[in-house]
């Protein structure tokens, strides 16, 4: 039930690996390349770059993957926590030299962090807009005081566009941004799970609403965006 983690082992092991399948009702099949999970640091996109020079202090990588970014920071000799809910990632990244890596889910997480990131639209294992007062209340547990939460996403709007250039957004959507997922790797199917793709604009009112700050610090060159959380003093 890991095809995630077990295509990260193999790839890991042999440098090749079979396709990561991505299945959703709202879109056609996809396939995630694991050599981006695995990237340099030049490798990665500028959005990922500016959060990883602007990570500080106490770290925590969430849904880490292979490792890729903590790898970048501990290099940096900082102080870096990786976790992830697969196994066979927490396995991977153990062997690839990443010190300290928990297999752990984010919302029951204990400790205190400076710097929160969740790179590779991390935000989206909230899910759904209706889970975002449950990630904040997170964030008042294990984000230190003047911490800073470094998030990117995207405004997947541009998806129901239409041929008259207007967003036409389907009236059984609650919100365009959640969808559902599965992945599958060989003979491995993972389960459905939700996913969310925040918009800015709705980030900041979320943000705003539970007693936080949130500011784009920097824009990709696909609707996505880096964006800074703090606690509003």
């Amino acid at each position: 039930m890991d095809p995630m983690g077990r295509a990260i082992a193999d790839y890991h092991k042999t440098k090749k690996a079979s396709k990561l399948r991505v299945f959703s009702p709202m879109f056609e099949e996809d396939e995630i390349p694991l050599t981006t999970l695995f990237r340099s640091y030049d490798s990665m996109p500028k959005i990922e770059r500016k959060a990883l020079d602007l990570a500080k202090e106490r770290i925590l990588d969430v849904g880490a993957g292979a490792g890729c970014h903590s790898l970048v920071l501990q290099e940096r000799g900082l102080d870096v926590t990786a976790i992830d809910i697969s196994p066979l990632s927490v396995e991977t990244m153990k062997e690839r030299g990443v010190k300290k890596v928990l297999e752990q889910d984010f919302f029951t997480l204990e400790g205190q962090y400076d710097t929160i990131l969740m790179l590779m639209n991390g935000i989206g294992i909230v899910g759904t807009l209706e889970r975002m007062p449950e990630f904040f209340r997170q964030l008042d547990k294990i984000l230190a005081p003047g911490g800073q939460v470094l998030c990117d996403s995207s405004d997947i709007s541009y998806v129901f566009e239409n041929e008259e250039g207007m967003i036409d957004i389907p009236n059984e959507m609650d919100y365009y941004g959640e969808h559902s997922f599965q992945m599958q790797y060989k003979d491995t199917i993972g389960e459905h799970f939700d996913w969310l793709y925040i918009d800015a604009d709705t980030l900041k009112e979320k943000a705003g609403r539970y007693g936080y700050a949130a500011v784009v610090i920097a824009e990709g060159e696909h609707y996505d965006y880096l964006a800074r959380i703090t606690k509003k003093v």
